[in-house]
């Protein structure tokens, strides 16, 4: 079941965000984690990528550099910052408050048992 566009909106930049802020990432290393761990319900585009990416820069929560790969492929990684780290606790902090708060309005736990 796919998820509405609105919904994945407001929480990519969140998602690249936390991904980075485990290991320096390059842009489809982001794309294809960001799958992997959502079992393929965030499936991110090039094109929705690199204008987050190049947002968070913008502000300061990312850094990039330019590494070269075994193959001899140079690539822009990905870095979280000191204020991009901070900025990811307060994000997480922020969505587990509104999960929370979704799950307590619609009755998730009551949902989820039928």
């Amino acid at each position: 079941m796919r998820i509405s566009k609105e919904l994945i909106k407001g929480s990519t930049s969140y998602l690249v965000l936390s991904v980075i802020g485990e290991q320096d990432m390059y842009g489809y290393q982001i794309i294809r984690e960001i799958a992997l761990r959502s079992e393929q319900v965030f499936s991110l585009n090039e094109g929705t990528l690199y204008p987050i990416l190049h947002s968070l820069e913008k502000e300061k929560l990312l850094s990039c550099y330019w590494q070269e790969s075994e193959t001899g492929r140079k690539r822009k990684y990905y870095r979280i910052t000191d204020k991009g780290a901070r900025e990811l606790v307060h994000k997480r902090s922020e969505w587990q408050r509104y999960a929370s708060a979704v799950t307590r309005v619609t009755g998730g736990a009551a949902l989820a048992n039928g």
